[in-house]
């Protein structure tokens, strides 16, 4: 069956434009209301959080009218991370958990996670058959069984210590100048004050959300006025989040800007000499550079690859047993600690590894060297489908044919936007470059 509302990570769209209305946010609720109330529990609770988007009071409250017209008590948190909401639903023992946010997406977009009573995002079986129940008929509540709203105004503070007791507990910041960059988004309070907790001095960015102003030039998609930052101030350190706070970048001390697949690169090889990396294997998408490939070969850890998005990530890593997981974009997933993508514990396990090891973050953020990679992106109109096209087919196969043995090629439609994302990898820069272009012209004259 194919999908209609449910991409790689939820529901995302343009706000006030299908599907992200409220109407059809509303049908959401009361779906996903109706879908979880079918066990029989006398009571059920729903955990809502949001980013600091405009149109997030609008799908907020929709939401709540949905779920409690099923039946289920609904507790607002207000803005909080994506993993905020993962901790919180199974900490209050609910049966689902929302995340109104599209990530790293700018202010017009929006978009609904959903998390199971486990506190992890549903599989795709579930989103299906709540999506079936939201474009049908769906069964209210009888009147006495309404459900009602609270807004719970710690959700943060409790976030806050959960992501504290991530940091060995005989370690301190103290010393480390920090700037973090908050996007204007979930985390612009709860990243700043944790470090603070923690002895950094801290030097904040994107801290100062207008609705408006989420992920625009900042935070992990636009890391150069971090950069510059830390190049003015002489910050050690920088820790970039997106609007969500479930991925992050980081920057060294020079300025130079390091990826997830990096950051896993160190993880993934401490964790192994430490006896820590479960199944001796890191989960990560078919975006990851093959540097990082290589690199893990060397130490004798497997790489498992996944498709792209960190939902994805998780659930190969559940299914093999694995605790580390991410995307190069910078999802970094724990699931020791989390059961998501956080940002702010990845940033933190880094700050620790320079504490413990009294080296700088240049020395611990290149790992590998990368192959040289190029993607590019192609925006098309929804319901168009440029792939299909013979002479697009004919690209892709020929600049299949020309990577063999010297690199890869990857091209795909990209799950949370309406892009064909054109990727490929080879020693041969000229090559690639070439390969590239072919392709995205291939695509854009099928347009």
């Amino acid at each position: 069956m194919t999908r209609k509302l449910f991409g790689t990570d939820g529901v995302r769209g343009r706000a006030n434009t299908y599907p992200m209305t409220a109407e059809m946010a509303l049908k959401i609720g009361a779906a996903a209301g109706r879908y979880f109330r079918r066990d029989g529990k006398s009571e059920h609770r729903v955990v809502i959080g949001k980013d600091t988007r405009r149109s997030g009071y609008m799908l907020e409250t929709a939401l709540t009218a949905g779920f409690t017209s099923t039946g289920m008590n609904v507790y607002l948190f207000g803005p909080v991370p994506t993993p905020a909401v993962g901790m919180l639903t199974p900490s209050l023992r609910a049966d689902v958990g929302v995340m109104i946010s599209a990530s790293h997406n700018s202010w017009e977009d929006n978009g609904i996670k959903l998390f199971g009573p486990d506190g992890f995002k549903l599989d795709d079986a579930a989103e299906r058959e709540i999506e079936e129940i939201a474009l049908g008929e769906i069964e209210p509540a009888q009147p006495h069984n309404i459900g009602r709203a609270k807004r719970i105004d710690d959700g943060r503070f409790r976030y806050l210590e959960r992501v504290k007791s991530t940091f060995p507990q005989e370690l301190r910041l103290d010393g480390l100048k920090v700037v973090v960059d908050c996007a204007n988004g979930a985390a612009y309070k709860a990243a700043p004050e944790v470090l603070w907790e923690l002895g950094a001095e801290v030097i904040p960015m994107g801290v100062a959300p207008d609705g408006y102003n989420i992920n625009l030039d900042c935070g992990s998609t636009k890391p150069e006025a971090a950069a510059a930052m830390i190049r003015e101030t002489g910050a050690d350190v920088g820790i970039c989040l997106d609007g969500d706070a479930d991925r992050v970048i980081l920057i060294d001390e020079t300025g130079a800007v390091t990826d997830g697949d990096q950051i896993m690169a160190l993880f993934a090889n401490r964790w192994a000499e430490e006896g820590r990396l479960k199944g001796g294997t890191l989960a990560a998408t078919v975006m990851s550079n093959l540097g990082l490939e290589r690199f893990l070969a060397d130490r004798s850890i497997r790489l498992h690859r996944t498709a792209v998005g960190d939902r994805y990530v998780v659930e190969a890593m559940r299914a093999h047993g694995l605790n580390l997981g991410g995307e190069q974009s910078g999802h970094i997933v724990m699931t020791d600690y989390a059961t998501t993508g956080d940002g702010l514990v990845a940033g933190l396990q880094f700050l620790a590894e320079m504490v413990r090891t009294g080296q700088p973050a240049s020395a611990l953020s290149r790992s590998f060297e990368t192959v040289p990679q190029l993607l590019k992106n192609v925006r098309y109109e929804l319901g168009a489908t440029p792939l299909d096209a013979p002479a697009v087919k004919q690209a892709i196969a020929e600049g299949e044919a020309r990577l063999t043995g010297t690199g890869r090629l990857l091209i795909r439609k990209s799950g949370t936007e309406p892009l064909i994302r054109v990727m490929a990898e080879a020693e041969d820069e000229g090559l690639m470059e070439q390969v590239v272009d072919d392709i995205v012209g291939a695509v854009e004259a099928a347009i």
